[in-house]
């Protein structure tokens, strides 16, 4: 660890992404998003489209407005702490946010239905269920941390304009993914049921807590920066990614459901005779 550099241009922010254009991008993404709502209610007044869905995806978008717009994204180029809220917002809130509004299933009932079976089976298609499989997710989200933190990476990223940008688009990407494939509410072929999901979110809690217990006593680290600022910078990542992981678990609990055993008789209310707590 060394003395803290500062990278990008006026204010802090590259001047290849302008905060214009990352506000228009955002805005655009809502605009999309409550034309697709209006179709689909129109389509199906009676099944309709939940304003929480709605309100979660928006929410999801202004956190990533706060992330990626100023002060937050001067203060990440200049301070390790302002980079690892950003992280946190990027990598963790945000996805969470914008996948718990199961946008999947809204563009799927959005879209016409030759476009709808055609992403359809995309979705189904061999990479992208390897792709939104748990242990795969969590080596892209969670793993890579360690490469980018005890290696040269995050330097080199934050030494250039388009290297910090790719580092924010994955862990955007990466954040989507693990949510999804932990607690996410569209479908997922390859998804494993709710105990083994418990078990991939409880490796994650214990990487996350490990990468920044070691960041804070300075192990292995390869951060430039004052020791301070890497060491409070680690209490965000640890505490807020305690809470971030915390939420995720509250909407993976959400989805359980009572499993059914064959043979059982359904009750008037529609639950078996018998049931168990069902992966």
């Amino acid at each position: 660890m060394g003395d803290m550099h500062h990278h990008g241009g006026a204010g802090g922010m590259p001047a290849a992404v302008p905060a214009a254009l990352i506000l228009a991008v955002l805005l655009a993404a809502a605009g999309c998003h409550l034309l697709a709502v209006r179709r689909v209610r129109r389509r199906n007044p009676a099944r309709g489209w939940s304003r929480w869905r709605s309100a979660s995806f928006l929410g999801g978008l202004c956190l990533l407005a706060i992330a990626l717009l100023p002060p937050l994204s001067s203060a990440a180029h200049a301070d390790f702490r302002g980079h690892m809220a950003q992280h946190m917002l990027v990598g963790m809130y945000a996805p969470t946010a914008l996948v718990l509004a199961a946008p999947v299933t809204l563009l799927l009932r959005a879209l016409p239905a030759a476009r709808a079976r055609t992403l359809s089976a995309l979705l189904h298609s061999g990479p992208v269920r390897v792709l939104t499989r748990p242990a795969v997710a969590l080596a892209l989200s969670t793993g890579s941390l360690a490469v980018l933190y005890f290696t040269p990476v995050y330097n080199a990223a934050m030494g250039h304009p388009l290297g910090h940008w790719l580092m924010l688009a994955h862990f955007l990407a990466s954040g989507c993914l693990f949510a999804h494939a932990v607690a996410g509410p569209d479908p997922a072929p390859a998804r494993p049921g709710v105990r083994a999901r418990l078990v991939y979110l409880g490796v994650a809690i214990a990487a996350h807590a490990l990468i920044a217990q070691a960041m804070y006593g300075g192990f292995y680290v390869d951060i430039r920066a004052p020791v301070e600022q890497v060491r409070q910078g680690a209490q965000i990542m640890y505490y807020g990614g305690d809470i971030a992981e915390l939420l995720l678990a509250g909407a993976l609990m959400a989805t359980w459901r009572p499993e059914r055993r064959p043979g059982t008789v359904p009750r008037p209310g529609g639950l078996g005779a018998t049931a168990t707590a069902g992966d």
